[in-house]
């Protein structure tokens, strides 16, 4: 669904949207009550619990106001790239007027930062599906202290039946995510407002100054205290994310009329607990709900809410990975698509095991909710950050605001991420060091792989012979022309591919019908089909095809010559040849990357899936021909 539709939605299918975008957009912010608000009362001595409370919720009423109704929903998701938001729909809209990476150059500041921001959201995706199924299942610690020893198998039990369900798709469980949520903000609003009526004074929480008050009293702590009220915004990125699948307007409504309000009146509730029972060392949350089975109902409604809100940022992860793909950050992994009527379910088996290993990992080693919140908000923040320097690129050379406007929106923005991001530092050493482990490991990989084909490009495809040669090559007298069709896949779209030279040079024939056929990636989510294929014809039997794909999608070559032929190419689909290059890199030479990039793409290379799988293509009928490159 576009954020953007041609005719105004019925009532009923705008409230279906909503209730899908709780489902899939809320899922990680609203299950920051599990764990928020009693980490921030850690950060406080136990005498202060019932007053620094006040300023605790100012803080968090603040946090939420500031970052996701005023940044997110109110400026940042205007920002979308027809209609499709994420950290590529920004790395695109910047490149369109800033300073574009073609294809051969070098990456510059701009898009490195944005990438950067993009590898933490992997740390992000490993770590909310650990935090948010570990707190809920801590739950149960309440209904019974018998459970206490088994709650990091039992979470590490959840992680793993949810990865492995992965393969099946959401489409089945996905219709119930969004009444699942429903029943969720509401019983969050409903449990919060039953403590609130006993302590009303809580609604003094709204007045700034109180957070204000408690950072100044508490200036040795004050970091701290914003480094768990940070905890409050997780998920805030998601919003932004999901615009193509929802739309603004139905995200922002989701926010205000469910979201917002629900989780206002729980931290409210947990809130007017606290201020009662100051001593009291239970998690605020829990406490909300009636000793016995109403926890314990509660805590199966939480791990319900926390396997959803894992389920949305493994997708995430799923699509941001088949973004870096198409537009080359990323090698080629096996994609499998899901629902056939919905092209954005997709499962990427090397990333989903990657993340359940990682996120199991982080269970056993943390072991509880309380030290993985301390790994938690260096990932979110910096991609917060990351985010409004986008924004600011965007608004600037893209939209062609003001000067005056675009520096003192960013600084607003900015001033919030880095102060949140500076609060959440203190975590490093304690575990905040693995969400920017994991974020480096991919900038890495990112960052090789793209500068390593951009080298090969620069290399290879620079200086190729033109379609006039070519015309003469093909029509030469000493060139067997011999029936059926090849199919040359061409890296660049303007020029011949070597693998026609070296199939020309070794064995001095040609088909009577050749196509070159090159997939190009644009810097768009989507291209419309009047708009995917390009065919002409060079002469002497030699046609030139580019087929154009956004970044979230995937090529299907095998579909495009049914297309080709459809558009006047004489080829018969099932006995056409595709011929393909085989890179083999050999390291030693005078590319501009470091020795340890060459090594590093090299063994990418070896391992990235082949083109012949990645492009859908009937194995019998592929030539590869090796191509050894020099780095």
């Amino acid at each position: 669904m576009s954020s953007h539709p041609t005719t105004p939605l019925k009532a009923s299918a705008q409230a279906a949207l909503c209730v899908g975008a709780l489902g899939v957009v809320f899922g990680d912010i609203g299950t920051s009550p599990l764990y928020a608000m009693k980490e921030c009362l850690a950060q406080l001595v136990p005498a202060e619990r019932g007053e620094g409370v006040l300023g605790i919720l100012s803080l968090m009423t603040w946090a939420l106001i500031l970052v996701v109704s005023l940044k997110y929903i109110g400026f940042v998701m205007r920002a979308d790239n027809r209609g499709e938001g994420g950290i590529f729909a920004l790395l695109a809209l910047s490149h369109a007027k800033a300073t574009p990476v073609k294809q051969g150059g070098r990456i510059g500041f701009t898009v490195l930062i944005i990438l950067a921001g993009a590898a933490l959201l992997y740390g992000d995706s490993v770590i909310t599906p650990a935090i948010s199924v570990l707190s809920a299942a801590e739950g149960l610690k309440g209904f019974s202290p018998v459970f206490t020893p088994y709650i990091t198998g039992i979470a590490c039990a959840i992680l793993a039946g949810l990865f492995w369900f992965q393969h099946k798709g959401s489409k089945t469980i996905g219709g119930i995510f969004g009444p699942v949520m429903v029943v969720w903000f509401v019983t969050l609003g409903l449990l919060g407002l039953w403590h609130v009526k006993d302590c009303p004074q809580v609604f003094a929480a709204l007045n700034p100054l109180l957070g204000l008050n408690l950072l100044i009293t508490h200036p040795g702590g004050a970091i701290v205290i914003l480094g768990s009220v940070v905890l409050t915004v997780t998920g805030a990125e998601a919003l932004y994310a999901d615009i193509g699948h929802f739309g603004r307007k139905a995200i922002g409504q989701a926010w205000y009329f469910f979201a917002f309000p629900g989780l206002l009146l729980n931290y409210y509730g947990q809130g007017a607990y606290v201020i009662g029972h100051p001593d009291s060392t239970a998690n605020p949350f829990f406490a909300l709900a009636p000793a016995g089975w109403g926890q314990l109902a509660l805590t199966l409604l939480s791990i319900a809410a926390a396997i959803i809100a894992s389920q949305a940022v493994i997708s995430g992860a799923y699509s941001l990975t088949r973004s870096a793909i198409q537009l080359g950050y990323f090698p080629r992994l096996h994609v499998t698509h899901t629902n056939a009527d919905q092209v954005g379910q997709i499962y990427v088996p090397l990333i989903n095991w990657a993340l359940a290993i990682a996120s199991i990992a982080v269970v056993a080693m943390f072991g509880s909710s309380d030290g993985l919140a301390a790994a938690y908000g260096i990932a979110v923040t910096g991609t917060m950050g990351v985010t409004t320097y986008a924004f600011y690129i965007v608004m600037k050379h893209h939209w062609k605001w003001p000067a005056w406007r675009t520096l003192s929106l960013s600084a607003v923005f900015l001033a919030v991420d880095l102060t949140f991001f500076y609060a959440t530092l203190h975590k490093f050493l304690d575990g905040g060091w693995l969400p920017i482990a994991i974020a480096a490991g991919v900038v890495a990989v990112m960052h090789t792989w793209k500068s390593g084909k951009n080298e090969i490009f620069r290399r290879v495809y620079a200086n190729e012979i033109t379609e006039n040669e070519l015309r003469d090559i093909a029509s030469s007298k000493y060139l067997i022309r011999v029936r059926g069709t090849g199919v040359f896949m061409a890296g660049n779209p303007r020029g011949t591919p070597l693998v026609l030279l070296h199939h020309v040079k070794a064995n001095k024939v040609l088909h009577e019908t050749v196509v070159l056929l090159s997939v190009t990636a644009r810097e768009v989510p989507q291209v419309a089909d009047a708009d995917r294929l390009e065919v002409r014809e060079i002469g002497e039997g030699v046609w030139r095809a580019v087929a154009h794909y956004g970044y979230m999608e995937s090529p299907d070559v095998a579909s495009l010559i049914e297309r080709i032929r459809d558009a006047g190419v004489p080829l018969k689909p099932n006995e056409a040849t595709y011929y393909f290059n085989r890179e083999m890199i050999i390291t030693g030479g005078e590319a501009d990357m470091w020795d340890w990039q060459k090594h590093f793409y090299s063994f990418l290379s070896r391992n990235a899936r082949q083109a012949r799988d990645y492009y859908h293509l009937p194995p019998m009928q592929i030539i590869e021909v090796g191509l050894p490159i020099q780095l």
